[in-house]
Order: C-alpha cells, then sequence, then structure tokens
C-alpha cells in the first residue's frame, strides 16, 4: 500500500513540473521597465554574537556571596624617604673677551718684537682702532764680516661705521724697514775692500684708504688705496689701486662684475746697467670681469671672463688682454668628496714695494713689468673625511708670460756702488710654464688641537733663462696649535724648502767669468712656542726658532741666523 502511495506522488509531481516549463516558455515577453527613483541600497545589520551568552548547563555551580572586612594595623617606622634633588650640569666658565692686548718679547742676537692693537667702539655701530708692531735684531750671525742686524716698524690706524644701509672704513698706516746688504762672496774681496762697503739700507712706506659695502644695491662693495713707497737710495714709487663689484639683473638672473683700475709709476736714480742715469717707470691697468653662476643640485659652474687693457706710460704701449674665469665643482658624495676644475688667468702688476716685501735684499735699480698669466689651470679633489678632518689634492699648470724672477746680481771687481760686490739680487723676466702638485691636510679636534700639513711638487720649464731662479722644486709645512688646559698652551711649526738655483757672475778685467749656475741647499726650520695663561689677562710665553739650528742659505750668499730662544708676555685689556 504504501509502495502504491509513493508512486502516485512521484507521478504528480513530474507532471506538475513540465506543465510549468511549458508555460513559462510561452508566456515571458519583452517588457519595458520604468525606474521611478535611482536604486539607494542599505546595509542591514550584521548578526553579532552576544558577549555574554546564555548556558543552558545543568552542571552550573552557582557562586557563592563572599562577604569580608579590612583590618588597620598601625606597624611603627623609622624611615624617612629622602626629597628628591635635580641633577646639576656643570657649565663651563664664561670666557672674558677683551678688545685690546699689548705683547712685548726680547731674545737672543738682542731680539725685540712688540705689538699693541687698540680698538675702542665709539657708539652703536661705529669704532676705531689702530695696531703697532715691530721686529728688530741686532745681528751676530757667525761667519758674516758685514753688518747684518734688521728692523721692521709698522704702524696702522682705522675708523669704521655701520649705518642703515651701508658701512664703511677709512684707514692708513707708515712703515718703516732696513736691513743690509751682507752678502758677501768668500774669499773674493779683500778686508780692505769689505771695511769700505756701507751695506745698510732703509725702505719706507705710507698708505692710506677705504673700503665701501653696502647691503642692498645694485653696487655691492668698493676700495681705493693710495701707497707711496721709497728708500735711502733715492727711489720713489707711487701705487694707486681702486675696485668696485657690482650684480646685474637680467631677466631673472644675476650677473656679478668687478671693475678696477691699478696704477704704479716710479723711479730709480741708477739704471740696471749703472750708468748713472735715471730708470723710470709706469704702468696703469683697466679691468672689467663679469661672472655667472650656475647651480643644479650638486653642481656649481662660475662662467666669466677678464678683460684687461694695459698702457705702458714710459714707452707709450698699450695691450689688450681676454682671460678665462671658469671653475666649476660637483658633490661627487655630499661634503666626503668635491670635485673641482677650473682655468683662470689675468695680468699682474709689478712693483718695488712687492719685490722688497719679498726679496729685502734687492738692489735699487730694478725693471718693474706686468706679469701676462696667460692661464692657470687646475683640477682637484676636496672634502671631509669626518667632521675634524679635511684634505684637498690639486694639480696645477700655469703659464706665465714675463714671470719676475731673482736673480743675484754680478760681482765685480771693481764695484761703485755698495750693493755692486754680489751682495744685493735684481729681477729678470722670462716665459715660465710651471707644473705643480699639492696636497693639504686638515684637523682640528675640539678646537683644542689643530694640525695642517701641506706639500707641492714644483716642475719648471723657461724660454731664454737657464733655470727658474730661486724658485724651489718642493715646498712642504706643518702647523700645530694644542691647549693643553686652561691655563696651558704650546704649538709648532716646521717649513721645507727644497733646492733652489741662482748664478752671480765675477765681472773685471782680470777675471774670467764661471757660468755655472749655484746650487742652494734644502732646508728644515722648525720652529715651537710655549705659553701659560696666569689670569684672563695676562699671559708669559716662550719661543724657539731654527730648533735644529740649519746653518742655511735663504738666498745666495746671505745665510740665516741659528737657533734663536725669546721669551715675553701679553696682556689683554679694555678702556
Amino acid at each position: 500500500m504504501k509502495l502504491k502511495f509513493l508512486i502516485f506522488i512521484i507521478t504528480i509531481s513530474s507532471s506538475l513540473s513540465i506543465v510549468a516549463q511549458e508555460r513559462t516558455k510561452d508566456t515571458i515577453d519583452d517588457q519595458v521597465v520604468n525606474v521611478i527613483k535611482p536604486y539607494t541600497p542599505t546595509i542591514s545589520d550584521a548578526f553579532k554574537i552576544k558577549d555574554a551568552p546564555k548556558l543552558n548547563d545543568s552542571s552550573t555551580v552557582k557562586k557563592k556571596e563572599v562577604k569580608y572586612n579590612i583590618f588597620s594595623i598601625p606597624v611603627a617606622s623609622t624611615f624617612t624617604p629622602a626629597k628628591g634633588k635635580a641633577a646639576t650640569v656643570e657649565k663651563a666658565r664664561k670666557v672674558k673677551l677683551y678688545d685690546n692686548y699689548a705683547s712685548l718679547g726680547a731674545g737672543t742676537y738682542t731680539t725685540l718684537i712688540g705689538e699693541v692693537y687698540l680698538n675702542h667702539e665709539l657708539s652703536s655701530g661705529e669704532s676705531v682702532g689702530g695696531y703697532f708692531s715691530h721686529h728688530s735684531s741686532g745681528g751676530g750671525i757667525d761667519g758674516v764680516q758685514l753688518d747684518d742686524d734688521f728692523l721692521k716698524t709698522n704702524l696702522n690706524a682705522y675708523y669704521s661705521q655701520k649705518l642703515r644701509d651701508f658701512s664703511w672704513k677709512v684707514n692708513g698706516g707708515f712703515e718703516i724697514q732696513s736691513y743690509n746688504w751682507y752678502g758677501v762672496p768668500e774669499n773674493f774681496y779683500t778686508n780692505e775692500q769689505i771695511g769700505m762697503i756701507d751695506p745698510g739700507h732703509t725702505f719706507t712706506s705710507f698708505n692710506l684708504g677705504g673700503k665701501l659695502n653696502f647691503d642692498d644695491a645694485i653696487i655691492d662693495n668698493g676700495s681705493l688705496r693710495f701707497r707711496r713707497f721709497g728708500d735711502n737710495q733715492g727711489s720713489g714709487e707711487n701705487r694707486f689701486v681702486a675696485n668696485a663689484g657690482f650684480d646685474i639683473p637680467i631677466q631673472g638672473e644675476i650677473i656679478s662684475a668687478d671693475i678696477f683700475v691699478d696704477y704704479v709709476g716710479g723711479s730709480f736714480d741708477n739704471d740696471f746697467a749703472n750708468s748713472g742715469e735715471e730708470l723710470k717707470y709706469g704702468n696703469v691697468i683697466f679691468g672689467l670681469a663679469p661672472s655667472y653662476q650656475l647651480i643644479q643640485d650638486d653642481l656649481t659652474v662660475d662662467l666669466g671672463v677678464k678683460f684687461v687693457y694695459s698702457n705702458d706710460l714710459e714707452y707709450s704701449d698699450s695691450k689688450f688682454f681676454i682671460y678665462p674665469n671658469i671653475e666649476a665643482s660637483y658633490r661627487v658624495v655630499d661634503e666626503i668628496l668635491i670635485g673641482y676644475a677650473g682655468v683662470k688667468g689675468g695680468l699682474q702688476q709689478n712693483s718695488y714695494y712687492d719685490f722688497a716685501n719679498e726679496n729685502p735684499f734687492v738692489s735699487p735699480n730694478l725693471l718693474i713689468t706686468p706679469t701676462d698669466q696667460a692661464y692657470n689651470g687646475f683640477i682637484g679633489l676636496k672634502g671631509k673625511l669626518s667632521n675634524s678632518i679635511s684634505y684637498n689634492v690639486r694639480g696645477n699648470y700655469y703659464a706665465d708670460n714675463n714671470k719676475a724672477l731673482f736673480k743675484a746680481n754680478n760681482t765685480y771687481e771693481l764695484p761703485e756702488e755698495d750693493y755692486l760686490y754680489g751682495n744685493s739680487f735684481g729681477v729678470v723676466y722670462d716665459d715660465l710654464t710651471t707644473f705643480s702638485i699639492a696636497g693639504e691636510l686638515n684637523v682640528d679636534v675640539n678646537r683644542n688641537f689643530t694640525l695642517g700639513v701641506k706639500g707641492e711638487y714644483f716642475s719648471y720649464n723657461t724660454d731664454n733663462q737657464e733655470e727658474a731662479w730661486n724658485l724651489p722644486d718642493i715646498t712642504g709645512s706643518v702647523f700645530l696649535d694644542y691647549q693643553i688646559s686652561e691655563q696651558w698652551f704650546a704649538g709648532a711649526s716646521a717649513f721645507f724648502v727644497g733646492e733652489r738655483k741662482d748664478q752671480s757672475l765675477q765681472v773685471g778685467p782680470s777675471i774670467f767669468p764661471d757660468l755655472t749656475p749655484a746650487t742652494l741647499d734644502s732646508y728644515f726650520d722648525v720652529n715651537a712656542h710655549v705659553g701659560y695663561k696666569i689670569n684672563d689677562q695676562l699671559s708669559v710665553f716662550a719661543k724657539g726658532n731654527n730648533l735644529f739650528n740649519q746653518d742655511y742659505q735663504r738666498y745666495l750668499n746671505f745665510p740665516v741666523q741659528g737657533i734663536q730662544i725669546l721669551a715675553g708676555a701679553t696682556y689683554q685689556f679694555d678702556f
């Protein structure tokens, strides 16, 4: 019975399904649906599980109510906590800075040195001051037959004022120098002839000038200087230098430019042929140097050119020069490695004052003419190895036309002047090319320890002269300063100068001249100083020069003083 009923149900269900499908096929038509409003879906609430579900567990144990009381029991204690105290930071004592100082010292070879620096503020932005220095020695070099004492005294004063839009400063000074032509060749003159020599000669100079600096103007700065220089041999020279720097805005860019004028003129009582005729010279230089700086990320390029016009006033000879003024640098690795290169040039004005300051044993009958540095090409690397160590390595190639070289004057058998005994120097000119490699390393640790090391190698090529007279092939220097403690300080320096060449021809009716150049040996000069600060104002010091007591010649036949010891004191003050 049940089986029959089941078969009946299945049969009825199948029939109804077939009929429904057939009706569906027949009744579905294409219809148009009109949307009354845009579709706005909503989010229904999510089903959340209750935090505290109800448990239908017959074994649930009913919690018992717990009742408790707190009994306070006093406890005797003798402990008293210490009050908190903030830690103190030890501060360095503020150093009192003084505006003025005076220093005085004395030492061997009857050496006397002195310095006085004064600076006084008259009002806000207005000050006046001065500087005085003196260095003299009584001489006494072993083996020298003539006086070898020297003296150099300098006095300068200034006045400056800072205004709203610009500042200006005017200063002037006076200088006197006294030296001796003591470098007479050995075994050439008799004692009687040497006794007739008066080797002393004196240089004097006076200068006056000023500076201007503008804050917001096309002209950035300007300066001018006049100097009168002469000696006790009848020589005299005037020098006037003026320059100005300004910025020109062009289409949003800035073009910087410098203009300058440099005049020198003077005369000697005797010409370089020692004929007794007056020797005159004069030259004026006008220059314009525009430049543009381009900065792109780590690259900086300075593009410039220098236009120079020169006029020899004595010979009415005018020349026009164009020099490159280009330099570029690129930060390869931030401050660690920076590459740079460039090429520059210029017309260098030579003067009797500059020659005498570089070599005080020059004769008063020099040929004065400018040096044309056609180009100075350089390439190098610089950077910092750490916050306290920096370096610089550089290669240079110079091309100088009319390069001034010091060369010993001839030694005359029957001299007519005190500087013609082979004991003075003249100036010769030649076209010179120079290749050099230089390196520099500087260390600065907390300002208490500083160290600097420099060195450079030179290679010269001349056109007419046999050698690059008195130019060294190697130079080197070391500088060291150390603040040992709050009171003690010390320092040292050393200089190395390689071999140099010079030539002094012996001239006379009974002399056959030796044309072989003389070689001046290299030398190493070591100096040191130590000092003690008694208080904020007074300190004492001691210095030692040429500590290895080397008997070297700075110039041909001119030996230097041996070991020198000097002591003195420095006092700082305000007024």
